[in-house]
């Protein structure tokens, strides 16, 4: 049994779906809708600071000679370099891959129910109904010529660690989760039924319990903190079953790829890959760098090691090695085929 099948099923029994053995299958069925990754030309990208690359959508539009549109590659990233985002689109990418990157830094699922840090961020609720939908859900009316169809796009969403970042002090965490999630269903079945989409990748919420930020708050913080990342993960999980459940006569293809695990491994062991072989401190960060610095791997003497031998690059973020890996093993989770039945 995979590692992400694995602890898929187990988000969803901790979630009481009585169902799960039968809802997923170790073995991976792609419908007709999935072209294989190599087949995927067009991606749809939602989230916060973690995905972001500062996309404009009323500026340049991705095309062949530049696949992320605007700004100028890498964009305005919070990983000191590359993000996921940028490595999935030009670094593994095995097609001429044009990726709408409409994240934003901040974000949350729904900005009525756990507000950002600014009211000018967009949340993903607003993302996909007041940016996707009237810019791009009908190929005849998008900008530069775009062409899409369900079999030939990928929509990905990586979000949850500003809502749960933003209340996990709450006392009643499990209905205020219960209502975002109601929300986060509806923006997935508004692209699913209303704008076609077939093919659908969550990454749930990584282990920032572990950041500088929560670790300096105490053991209580982490603890609380940890858990609600846990509930979250779980709802993220039955959301991607419900959506296979829903949908099937229509052939739609749903991932759930466990960030949070992937994280785990880097921050215990981080030579378990390449990519992140070198980092040297996976619990603090330097001062000097948290803004972000001149270099990839600029050398401050006061920090003792270059950034990107640092995990964290400031409280909450981590440099961009790990968004390397986030993107090569997403990649190899799509290559395998669909996760969630």
């Amino acid at each position: 049994m995979s590692s992400i099948y694995s602890s898929l099923l187990i988000a969803l029994m901790a979630t009481g779906v009585a169902s799960a053995p039968s809802s997923l299958k170790a073995r991976c069925t792609a419908s007709a809708e999935w072209p294989g990754w190599s087949g995927i030309k067009h991606a749809f990208i939602f989230g916060d600071s973690y995905t972001t690359t500062g996309f404009n959508h009323t500026l340049a539009q991705p095309s062949p000679a530049n696949p992320l549109g605007n700004p100028t590659y890498p964009g305005w990233t919070s990983s000191n370099g590359p993000n996921w985002v940028d490595y999935l689109t030009v670094k593994y990418n095995a097609s001429q891959l044009q990726t709408y990157n409409l994240a934003v830094g901040g974000a949350t699922v729904d900005s009525a129910l756990v507000k950002p840090y600014l009211p000018t961020v967009l949340s993903v609720k607003q993302q996909v109904l007041d940016v996707f939908m009237p810019t791009y859900a009908s190929s005849s009316s998008s900008p530069g010529g775009l062409q899409w169809t369900g079999r030939d796009t990928l929509f990905a969403f990586w979000i949850g660690i500003n809502d749960v970042g933003n209340s996990y002090w709450q006392d009643d965490t499990a209905d205020l989760n219960r209502r975002i999630f109601a929300v986060y269903a509806d923006v997935v079945r508004a692209l699913q039924r209303d704008a076609g989409a077939r093919n659908f990748l969550f990454l749930n919420v990584p282990p920032v319990d572990r950041s500088p930020l929560t670790l300096g708050q105490g053991a209580t913080a982490v603890a609380r903190e940890a858990a609600d990342i846990a509930a979250f993960n779980a709802l993220t999980a039955e959301l991607a079953a419900n959506l296979t459940k829903s949908a099937t006569e229509e052939g739609v293809n749903v991932w759930a790829y466990d960030v949070h695990a992937l994280f785990t491994t880097v921050l215990d062991r981080p030579a378990a890959y390449k990519a992140t072989a070198g980092y040297a401190n996976t619990t603090a960060f330097c001062e000097a760098y948290q803004n972000g610095t001149p270099n990839l791997d600029t050398l401050d003497p006061g920090c003792g090691i270059p950034v990107n031998q640092y995990f964290w690059l400031n409280s909450l973020h981590p440099t961009y090695p790990m968004h390397d890996v986030v993107a090569e093993q997403v990649v190899a989770a799509l290559e395998k085929g669909p996760n969630v039945f």
